[in-house]
């Protein structure tokens, strides 16, 4: 299982003169590009590319529901025949912060994630085609904030598991935004667990 090490001092070292007026938002729609990428020699590390869709209500001072859906898919073909891979997640959850500065939340969440795989294999005129899915839950905490006016930055730690077909493994996320307006910012982000890494870079509108 990988560790990760999540280094929390990037939020916590930038001077405290910078503080936005408009705080972090925890009601937001963001959408974008994103990748899974497998550590495996056997495979020749695989990668997929796709996109997703997520987004958060506060519906509490210091609560909010959260979802999103994401889906990549690779294609490896071969003398005969080709073989294509897809992975659907859809997500649903709830989380909590709680202010530890004017500019730096305590964070934690707990959300549903179910996990689809399907296969399509095409060989001989013929295409047989497969599928598989599996129910995890997962929870995290960390640290949300704003290192200047126009960026924010979080880090999470967390644990995945799931029923018989899933192992529980630790996880860890760290991302990022840049923001042009109190509305609209950039947004980079990833997410570490086992032998897995998935990458997301979108656009989000905060409210």
């Amino acid at each position: 299982m990988r560790k990760f090490f999540l280094a929390s001092t990037l939020l916590l070292g930038a001077p405290l003169t910078a503080i936005a007026a408009d705080g972090m938002s925890y009601t937001y729609v963001e959408g974008g590009w994103n990748q899974l990428q497998i550590s495996s020699n056997a495979l020749d590390d695989p990668k997929a590319d796709g996109g997703y869709i997520r987004g958060s209500f506060a519906i509490a001072e210091q609560v909010n529901v959260f979802g999103g859906w994401s889906r990549v898919s690779d294609t490896s073909h071969y003398a005969y025949s080709s073989v294509k891979t897809t992975l659907e997640q859809p997500h649903l959850g709830i989380g909590y912060h709680m202010p530890l500065s004017e500019r730096l939340d305590f964070t934690a969440d707990i959300a549903w994630n179910r996990r689809t795989g399907k296969s399509e294999v095409q060989f001989d005129g013929e295409t047989y085609r497969s599928r598989t899915s599996v129910n995890t839950a997962v929870g995290n905490f960390g640290v949300r904030g704003k290192p200047s006016a126009r960026t924010e930055a979080w880090l999470k730690a967390g644990y995945m598991d799931g029923n018989n077909h899933f192992d529980g493994t630790w996880t860890g996320t760290v991302g990022g935004q840049v923001s042009f307006n109190r509305t609209w910012g950039v947004v980079a982000e990833g997410q570490f667990y086992d032998d897995f890494a998935e990458y997301r870079v979108g656009v989000r509108a905060s409210f």
